[in-house]
């Protein structure tokens, strides 16, 4: 079977790093049915709809050198990012099972922004389900300088976790400890 290359994860390049002005869009949640995570993006895409779908790039063995896979972080979930009319293109795709209402528009930006920014930095990361409490911290050096987040240590080493507070996921990065200081 052949690995695909890479596909864009977000449409346009600019939706989580300005500001968006569409005045009568709004933030959903697509719940898809099982392994079309990908195939809605293209379709969105195609329709020139904004989504976000943040992929974990996972190493394969291969004979001919370094291959990897390109799986969702989130699985099962689609942002989009528009109007009733960018919903409606979504759910003719016939593979959504439900659409979930975003209720508080800036903290689901805010969110997506912060694991975004992550994904940006190329830095190694992990998906985490059903985020345990930690204590709340912010980068304060390095290239992720002003992420919140929470801090967990895990043996000799800690993890920065970002959540998707509407999911109960999220990522999380290995971190050198004097990176982060107590948020205030």
């Amino acid at each position: 079977m052949p690995v695909l290359q890479r596909e864009p994860f977000i449409y346009p390049d600019a939706l989580l790093s300005e500001p968006a002005e569409l005045p009568t869009a709004e933030w959903w949640v697509l719940h898809t049915r099982s392994r079309v995570e990908k195939s809605i993006a293209r379709k969105l895409l195609s329709r020139n709809v904004s989504f976000f779908l943040p992929w974990d790039a996972r190493p394969l063995p291969s004979r001919q050198g370094k291959s990897c896979s390109y799986a969702p972080l989130f699985p099962g979930y689609v942002f989009l990012y528009g109007d009733v009319y960018a919903r409606q293109i979504a759910l003719e795709t016939n593979q959504i099972a439900s659409c979930l209402k975003v209720v508080d528009q800036n903290r689901l930006w805010s969110d997506l922004t912060q694991v975004y920014r992550i994904l940006q930095n190329g830095e190694s990361l992990r998906p985490e389900n059903r985020l345990q409490p930690g204590q709340l911290v912010e980068i304060v050096a390095g290239p992720l300088e002003g992420l919140r987040g929470k801090w967990l240590r895990q043996g000799t080493k800690g993890r920065f976790f970002v959540e998707v507070d509407m999911l109960q996921q999220g990522v999380s990065i290995e971190i050198d400890e004097w990176m982060i200081d107590i948020a205030r």
